[in-house]
């Protein structure tokens, strides 16, 4: 194994998991990565999977991520990894008005960090458990925080304002954040050396689809609307969660039920979207192969996510001066050649058409372009967020800035 501190570790840790990966500079592919899962429940473990794509899995001895992270860090110097590494990357959900950038983490910016958590109840705090045990395994390493919310932070006031009395948004920040940064900032760049277009004057429309899932515009680069709000909640129909919903819906469920606004919210978070609708799965693919059997159901699924998708879409592009892409990517973007198709045939309304064959043959990780002759760009391009965050982390690390472009604050 190499001994310059030439990679840099990416953590995502969850309430319950904790994903990584050991990426070298300026490569996408990881040399080692895994998934600790169940943690907190007696029967968690960690599995380990090395370049050559070997397994192994482990039983944790305590279902903690302290006691993930030290058994991660102690397979790393088993294979003489540790002493590569120039950095650690965090993953962190929701960094507010705060945070406009990656950051060096420090005491100050951790606290910032757990002052901006209750905007994010169910991602920050598992995120700042795998930082402080991080900190404190290794405390020597310059480790970074990598925020999904900074690359909106360029939105304009009109798409970050909700339409309530101004003074709960300057008192209780709340607004429009948006979601899946790191993805979207991915993609923008990759389009425009992938396409060719022109830096400072082109736009783009990104639909990250996934479990969870989100659409961008980007203008020359910067993000200028995004359909996710001020939680990961708003917008498109997702795998557990019903995305953009009547307020007045709600409470009227709520008055039907005798529902706390707690136990809602938990209910549109994790019951909702493509597994309440079909009420078989929340994955894509299940639901796919459902339709194919003619289960009503799951068609049904798949058609309202699609629609509230391409209305979304098409909203978007009013925030943009031009059109010269749409790029389809995340888990279901790269690989869902019917979702593809359904969405673009929506929005013929605006030139958009699909050449059927390319789209058939872009799936599993694969970049193309699958629009027909005389479309607007259509294209698919496979995110890599571990590769922003290493990215970000190693430059911060190094004294470099992370490339953010400026935010527009309130």
């Amino acid at each position: 194994m190499a001994s310059s501190a030439t990679r840099v570790l990416v953590i995502n840790c969850g309430s319950s998991s904790l994903k990584f990966s050991v990426l070298p500079l300026q490569e996408n592919t990881p040399v080692f990565s895994g998934l600790a899962e169940r943690l907190g429940q007696p029967e968690a473990s960690m599995t380990f999977v090395e370049a050559q794509g070997e397994k192994t899995t482990l039983v944790l001895d305590e279902p903690s991520h302290r006691c993930a992270l030290s058994l991660l860090f102690s397979q790393l110097t088993r294979l003489n990894m540790l002493g590569s590494l120039c950095a650690i990357g965090h993953r962190v959900a929701h960094g507010g008005s705060e945070f406009t950038h990656s950051v060096l983490l420090t005491p100050e910016t951790v606290d910032k960090i757990r002052r901006v958590s209750p905007l994010a109840p169910l991602h920050n705090p598992a995120n700042l458990i795998g930082i402080e045990a991080a900190l404190a395994l290794l405390p020597e390493l310059p480790q970074v925080a990598v925020f999904d919310t900074a690359f909106h932070q360029t939105m304009p006031p009109e798409a970050y304002t909700y339409a309530i009395p101004l003074e709960f948004q300057q008192r209780y920040q709340i607004r429009r954040y948006g979601f899946h940064g790191t993805s979207h900032r991915y993609i923008a760049a990759e389009a425009v050396a992938y396409l060719q277009l022109d830096p400072a004057h082109h736009g783009i429309l990104i639909a990250h689809l996934g479990n969870g899932s989100s659409v961008c515009a980007v203008k020359n680069g910067r993000s200028v609307d995004t359909s996710m709000g001020m939680t990961p909640l708003e917008g498109l129909v997702m795998g557990t969660r019903c995305g953009d919903l009547d307020l007045g819906a709600a409470a009227w469920l709520a008055k039907c039920t005798g529902q706390s606004i707690e136990s809602l919210c938990h209910l549109a978070n994790t019951q909702c979207g493509l597994l309440g609708l079909s009420g078989l799965s929340s994955d894509c693919r299940t639901l796919q192969a459902a339709c194919e059997k003619g289960v009503p159901r799951a068609r049904l699924a798949i058609e309202v996510m699609v629609h509230r998708l391409a209305r979304h879409l098409g909203g978007h592009l009013a925030a943009l001066d031009r059109l010269d892409a749409l790029i389809f990517t995340g888990g279901i973007g790269e690989n869902s050649v019917l979702v593809r198709e359904l969405t673009v045939r929506r929005l013929a309304v605006f030139g958009l058409r699909l050449d059927e064959q390319k789209n058939l043959a872009i799936r599993g990780g694969q970049s193309g372009v699958i629009s027909a002759p005389g479309s607007p760009v259509i294209a698919v391009i496979p995110t890599n967020e571990e590769k922003m965050i290493a990215e970000d982390a190693a430059a911060i690390a190094g004294g470099r800035q992370a490339t953010l472009l400026p935010a527009n604050h309130f």
